[in-house]
């Protein structure tokens, strides 16, 4: 038995499980992101010829999911991976006809109004929009009635009401926990903005065993040994699910 194997858990991700966990390792940005996905996709009504937004969709196992598993007509939008990176994926993956690479910043999408059904995030929106002002931006691009759903790493307690950052989490990501919130800190940051109805927010079950599942199938297999994974390995065998954990949340436009 490898990690790897603990990464097919038919069981709880019957979806996800039917993909090869080392092509998935191989396209590591984060945390499982179908495994994410899955849970989230739950909370959403991803109907075939939707089109949908992937924001942030790093090298692409979000997209290939999402085309696959729900037929939807996919626009995939990452600043950091190149375009033709990203449709080098789609195209091995069979799926280059129903889903567009797009280089894209997200604070300055190439997009027309109303242009999407639904915009997904996968461990992503943690780096974008926490700002107050995002949510108005991002929802112009979605048609009336139109879904957001995002997955971000959050916490079971807010920062603030902590006082600081707990210091096993803090010697692995610094300041960057100030972006990881609870599901209610999201929740009243989107309905505020009498924008959308959100529809669902809560913490992923067991969010940090399989993060931390993953971090050890991704260290297995690194060329150059475990070492860049084991901080953070340690860091969430320290924690044990008190603090870290993953948000889901979604919501309609009004």
């Amino acid at each position: 038995m490898t990690a790897l194997n603990d990464l097919v858990r038919p069981d709880r991700y019957p979806r996800a499980s039917r993909y090869d966990p080392a092509w998935l390792v191989g396209l590591d940005m984060g945390p499982h992101p179908l495994w994410l996905l899955e849970d989230l996709a739950r909370d959403l009504d991803l109907r075939p010829g939707m089109r949908v937004l992937d924001l942030g969709s790093g090298k692409g196992a979000t997209s290939v999911f999402l085309a696959r598993e729900y037929g939807v007509k996919v626009v995939a939008a990452d600043w950091w991976i190149p375009a033709e990176d990203a449709a080098a994926v789609f195209a091995e993956a069979g799926v280059a006809d129903r889903v567009t690479a797009v280089r894209a910043e997200a604070h300055v999408l190439p997009f027309e109004p109303e242009s999407f059904d639904a915009i997904v995030s996968i461990d992503a929106f943690e780096y974008f929009g926490t700002a107050d002002g995002y949510l108005p931006y991002l929802v112009r691009f979605l048609r009336p009635g139109g879904q957001l759903g995002i997955a971000t790493p959050g916490m079971t307690r807010e920062v603030r009401e902590l006082g600081a950052i707990p210091a096993h989490i803090k010697r692995v990501v610094g300041w960057e926990a100030l972006a990881w919130h609870t599901p209610q800190w999201w929740r009243f940051q989107w309905e505020i903005t009498e924008l959308v109805e959100v529809t669902s927010a809560r913490l992923q079950q067991d969010a940090w065993r399989d993060w931390l599942l993953w971090t050890r199938a991704c260290a297995e297999q690194r060329p150059e040994g475990p070492g860049a994974d084991q901080p953070v390995i340690d860091m969430l065998t320290e924690d044990g699910g008190a603090y870290l954990s993953f948000a889901l949340v979604t919501a309609r436009k009004k």
